[in-house]
C-alpha cells in the first residue's frame, strides 16, 4: 500500500517528504528506511505499542509497519488537460492507494505562492477540479466498449455500465467519488479504472512556527471542508520538522520540548497516513523479533498470515493470538497460556488491531 504526496508549487510538499524519509533515516536501526527511487521512500510508522511489548519480550530487531510514500510531480491548473506535468502527475496518481494533499496554511512574504495569495480552499479545488476531470475522461473512454459488451449480454459489463453512469452523475455534481457508495459488485466492476477521486484523502496543513496545533482560521477551513468530503486532517510545520528531523536523538528531545511538542509530528502524519489507506497493525513476537505487520481492516486471520508468507494464508489452521493489555498483566506468553486468556482463532477470524499472534499453518 502506498500514497502519493500532492500539492501546488511552494506549499511545502517536497519538504514534507524529505522530512518524513530524514527523520526515519535519522533514527536507530529499529526505524529503518530505505530510498526506491530518487522520489519514493519507505517510512516506518511509530506505534508505541512495540515498546510495551519488548519490555516483556525482549527480541534482538524490533521491526515496526512501514507505508510507501511517493512525492508525485507538482500540479497546475489544466493538468488534466496534459499542462504542465499534467500527465505524469495524473499516471502516478493512479497508482497509489491514498492521496495526500499538502496545503499552505501559513503567511510567508518571502514565499511566494502560485497563485498570488494564501487560500486553502483554493489550492484544494484546484487539484480536485483537475482531478474530476481526469476521471470524467477515463469513464467517458471506457463507456461506450462497456456498453457493447452489455447489449451480448456480458453481466459484468452491465454491471460496469450502471457504475459509469452513477460515477459520471456524481462527477458532474462536482463531487468526488469518495463521496459516492456503489454496491460492492459495481464498485469492483470499475476497480481497474483507478479513478483518482475515489482514493481516500489526508489534508496535511502545512502550519507556521507559531501555529504547531493548527488553531489558524485557514487551517479551520480545511477542517471544514474535509468533513464534508470524508477526508483527515493532520497538522505540521514542515519547515520545523525538516529541522528537527536533522538533529541527533539528544538534541531532536530538548528541541522538541522547547517547542511544546511530546513526538515530532512526521510521527503523527506516518499514522494517520497509515490509516487513510484503511490499515492497522497486529504483532508477531519472539526472541528473534517483534514486528508489527499491516494489513487492512476487516481482514481474516488467513490474510492476515499471508502478509508473513503465501504459505501461512494457504495452510492457515488456526491463529493463537492475546492482546497487549494481556501481557501486560500477566508479564509472559506463558503466563496468559496458564490463565487462559490465550485466544484460538480459526478462518472466519476478522483481526482486530493490535493482535499478538502465532500463526499454525500446514502446507
Amino acid at each position: 500500500m502506498e500514497a502519493g504526496i500532492v500539492g501546488l508549487p511552494n506549499v511545502g510538499k517536497s519538504t514534507l517528504f524529505n522530512a518524513l524519509t530524514c527523520s526515519v533515516a535519522a533514527q536507530s536501526a529499529n526505524y529503518p528506511f530505505c530510498t526506491i527511487e530518487p522520489n519514493e521512500g519507505i517510512v516506518s510508522v511509530p506505534d508505541p505499542r512495540l515498546s510495551r511489548i519488548t519490555k516483556y519480550i525482549v527480541p534482538q530487531k524490533i521491526i515496526p509497519a512501514a507505508l510507501k510514500l511517493v512525492d508525485i510531480a507538482g500540479i497546475v491548473k489544466g493538468a488534466a488537460e496534459g499542462e504542465g506535468l499534467g500527465n505524469k502527475f495524473l499516471s502516478h496518481i493512479r497508482q497509489v492507494d491514498a492521496i495526500m494533499q499538502v496545503v499552505r496554511c501559513f503567511e510567508d512574504p518571502d514565499v511566494t505562492h502560485v497563485a498570488g495569495n494564501v487560500d486553502p480552499i483554493a489550492d484544494i479545488d484546484t487539484i480536485e477540479t483537475e482531478l474530476v476531470l481526469a476521471d470524467m475522461q477515463t469513464l467517458e473512454n471506457a463507456l461506450p466498449k462497456a456498453q457493447r459488451s452489455a447489449r451480448g449480454g456480458d453481466k459484468e459489463a452491465i454491471l460496469r455500465v450502471a457504475a459509469i453512469e452513477k460515477c459520471n452523475a456524481h462527477l458532474e455534481s462536482e463531487q468526488p467519488l469518495r463521496t459516492l457508495v456503489l454496491p460492492e459488485t459495481e464498485a469492483l466492476a470499475i476497480s481497474s479504472y483507478g479513478l483518482m477521486t475515489a482514493k481516500p484523502i489526508l489534508y496535511v496543513a502545512n502550519v507556521d512556527e507559531t501555529d504547531l496545533e493548527g488553531k489558524h482560521e485557514l487551517v479551520d477551513r480545511v477542517r471544514e471542508h474535509a468533513a464534508k468530503t470524508g477526508a483527515g486532517v493532520a497538522c505540521v510545520c514542515a519547515k520545523l520538522e525538516a529541522e528537527i528531523a536533522e538533529l541527533d536523538e539528544e538534541d531532536r528531545a530538548e528541541m522538541l520540548s522547547d517547542v511544546g511538542l511530546e513526538e515530532p509530528s512526521l510521527n503523527v502524519i506516518a499514522r494517520e497516513t497509515y490509516k487513510t489507506l484503511g490499515l492497522q497493525s497486529f504483532f508477531t513476537a519472539g526472541e528473534t523479533e517483534v514486528r508489527a505487520w499491516p494489513v487492512p481492516v476487516g481482514a481474516t486471520g488467513p490474510q492476515a498470515a499471508g502478509v508473513i508468507h503465501s504459505d501461512f494464508e494457504r495452510g492457515f489452521i488456526r491463529a493463537e493470538i492475546y492482546q497487549v493489555d494481556d501481557l501486560e498483566q500477566y508479564k509472559s506468553e506463558k503466563e496468559i497460556r496458564a490463565a487462559g486468556k490465550l485466544r484460538i482463532e480459526g478462518k472466519a477470524y476478522v483481526m482486530q488491531d493490535g493482535d499478538i499472534c502465532h500463526f499454525l499453518f500446514n502446507v
